[in-house]
């Protein structure tokens, strides 16, 4: 995609750190992470590693690689609160998905996101999390939801 020259330079920087992180290795990951970090517009540096991580968090989210990616990645956005919430609810996320241990309290406490994600993702099938959510979600999207993947457990099983 290119940008249009009357286009500001942090879009053009952007799309650069987008393509750059969609195309990064598992071995380069870290060092251009912080590469995007340091750039002089933090919102925009934010919001570029938001969405890589989104993209990873993703995609490994039941590989047993997710936890050393996490790891990686925690030191990296540990002065970036919305990153460092987002990290953690997908790890929370991991958790409930794969049926380890989580505590209520993380779930009622979590983002609107989170709660959403939890109620309407097909890979969590934890009766007594959507259960939570379906009757103390914090939105009513969110309890609707959780109450409709309930119904589609209980008729596959």
């Amino acid at each position: 995609m290119e940008l249009d020259d009357d286009e500001p330079p942090e879009h053009q920087r952007y799309a650069d750190y987008l393509r750059a992180l969609e195309a990064v290795t598992e071995a380069d990951e870290a060092g251009l992470v912080e590469e995007v970090l340091r750039d002089e517009d933090p919102a925009m540096a934010d919001s570029a590693v938001a969405l890589h991580m989104e993209r990873r968090a993703a995609d490994l989210l039941t590989d047993p690689r997710f936890d050393r990616w996490a790891r990686t990645m925690t030191p990296l956005i540990a002065d970036r609160g919305f990153l460092t919430r987002r990290l953690h609810e997908w790890t929370l996320l991991r958790a409930v998905a794969l049926g380890e241990p989580w505590v209520a309290d993380a779930l009622l406490g979590a983002t609107d996101w989170f709660q959403r994600m939890a109620s309407t993702t097909q890979i969590v099938t934890s009766s007594d999390a959507l259960t939570l959510l379906a009757e103390r979600g914090r939105t009513r999207r969110v309890r609707n939801a959780a109450g409709r993947r309930l119904l589609e457990l209980e008729r596959s099983a």
